[in-house]
């Protein structure tokens, strides 16, 4: 077992599907108060103002700030700041169902962790980006074009045509842990996200950003647009775990009898095609940045880039993007989206028919995080070292 350090690049999100209800928190001095609803009850349980809050739990969509605002002061189980004060304004006239707030995986006491399924997800997609070529793409269209109805899981028939059945995949001797807990104070903060999409305009391509349930809006102001939060780790934050390999993969005899393919387990392979994997997103995300002006989302792709340069020299590192808000790409086999079987085959599934009609770039939005009230960077990208 080896140890791994994972270092948040940029604000990230590697949640357990749990979110924070509009009457779950209130807002207060520019950070979301999280109420601990057991000892409110508790306390009005003693008078008569009991019902009354009951009643309007039942029947609001917000907590009444006039009448709650004190139990936001006193009786918060955490305090989560939001990155900018600007926040604040865009939570007040948002409308209680954009308000849900996906929340960090965290342990019964309130710790935050990474799931260590998380960064296993993120090196077995990298590595059958890397398996999966023209011919393996041909073959899985001619399977699905045979079946009436289309498969829920088309991905799971390619993973098994390049890694093996469930009992023969090799990357099911790939061990990852949790991270060790952290506590969450200062760790984490709500950001601010915003979905930026493609219009077209006098023949012209140009960003647009979506507001619910209008679609994109048809003007450059980000601020019009329907924002969304989430608790995210701040860029820096390290987490830090086991890692290793099942002892059955180091058993020449049972790789043979399991029909595993190669000589073993290779870290140096999994990072290299995790960073080869990289490198591709990265160049598409400061493609689509360059042409739809967002400077700010295009600087910080080409950070990345100079980053995994340096990562890729060393052998032991590795960049990934994994979490919540990454987007279609970041979980793709193939980034071939414009042409080629791959197209071919996203046009065989109902969900994407409609959208590769436009003829626009596939996918035409991305979901990007706002720092100090502007769009920075996108979301989910981490580095990756192990250690002794």
């Amino acid at each position: 077992m080896t140890r791994y350090r994972l270092t948040v690049l940029t604000p990230l999100l590697a949640g357990d599907g749990q979110k924070l209800a509009p009457i779950d928190y209130m807002v207060w001095k520019d950070q979301v108060n999280v109420l601990d609803q057991r000892r409110i009850f508790r306390l009005l349980a003693r008078g008569p103002r009991l019902e009354a809050y009951l009643a309007q739990l039942r029947r609001a969509e917000k907590l009444d700030f006039a009448s709650w605002g004190g139990y936001a002061q006193n009786y918060a189980s955490r305090r989560i700041p939001f990155e900018h004060p600007s926040s604040a304004a865009y939570y007040a006239r948002t409308s209680a169902e954009h308000l849900f707030i996906p929340t960090f995986a965290s342990t019964s006491s309130g710790e935050i962790y990474v799931p260590g399924s998380a960064i296993k997800g993120a090196l077995r997609r990298a590595v059958v980006l890397g398996l999966a070529g023209e011919a393996a793409w041909r073959t899985l269209g001619e399977a699905l074009a045979k079946n009436d109805r289309a498969p829920r899981r088309p991905g799971a028939l390619l993973e098994q045509m390049l890694l093996g059945g469930p009992g023969s995949d090799w990357l099911r001797g790939l061990m990852v842990a949790d991270s060790e807990p952290l506590a969450p104070g200062g760790c984490t903060r709500v950001y601010l996200l915003r979905t930026a999409t493609l219009v077209q305009r006098t023949g012209r391509t140009e960003v647009g950003w979506k507001m619910s349930p209008r679609g994109a809006v048809e003007f450059r102001r980000p601020g019009d647009s329907t924002p969304h939060f989430a608790e995210m780790a701040a860029p820096g934050t390290v987490f830090e775990g086991g890692a290793g390999a099942a002892l059955i993969a180091s058993q020449e005899k049972a790789r043979r009898a399991l029909r595993w393919n190669g000589d073993g387990f290779d870290w140096g392979k999994l990072l290299a095609a995790a960073n080869q994997a990289a490198a591709q997103l990265l160049a598409l995300h400061r493609r689509y940045a360059e042409a739809t002006g967002l400077r700010g989302v295009a600087e910080s792709m080409a950070r990345l880039e100079q980053r995994l340069d340096r990562i890729q020299e060393e052998g032991n590192r590795c960049l990934l993007c994994l979490g919540w808000g990454t987007g279609l790409l970041a979980k793709s086999a193939s980034l071939e989206t414009g042409r080629g079987p791959y197209q071919e085959l996203l046009r065989l599934l109902p969900v994407y028919r409609e959208p590769l009609r436009t003829g626009l770039p596939f996918p035409k939005t991305r979901q990007v995080v706002f720092l100090q009230d502007q769009p920075a960077t996108l979301a989910g990208w981490a580095e990756l070292e192990l250690g002794g």
